[in-house]
């Protein structure tokens, strides 16, 4: 094999390599579980995991890094959801992943009562 060829191979692993490590985390992995359900504050995913402001902002930085997550600015409010992949192998992955959690309900019932508790509109 070629150097060429394999340096295309290597260069060719990078996009799922850097999803993999970014969802390498529980924690990160829940607040994918979380935002399978559509976008959310960064309180209400405080709020969700019982985990500090900066400890999710940590979380998500490591997603929004390797392009997992995007954020949308609302005010002084920060809001995220799944952001599109790079390339059909890692939206592919990504996708799987999200199934996967979206067949537990038990994780959009926990969404759905903290919804109930502190309502769309709380952060503002």
């Amino acid at each position: 094999m070629s150097m060429q060829k394999a340096r295309f191979l290597v260069d060719d692993l990078k996009p799922a390599s850097r999803l993999f490590k970014a969802l390498g985390d529980e924690t990160r992995l829940k607040i994918v579980a979380l935002l399978a359900h559509g976008e959310l504050c960064v309180c209400h995913l405080q709020e969700a995991l019982a985990l500090t402001q900066p400890a999710v902002s940590r979380h998500l930085s490591v997603l929004r890094a390797a392009g997992v997550v995007e954020p949308r600015r609302d005010g002084t409010w920060v809001y995220y959801r799944l952001a599109r992949q790079p390339d059909a192998g890692s939206e592919q992955h990504l996708a799987s992943v999200v199934a996967a959690f979206r067949a537990r309900t038990g994780m959009k019932r926990e969404l759905e009562r903290l919804m109930k508790a502190r309502g769309p509109a709380s952060c503002t």
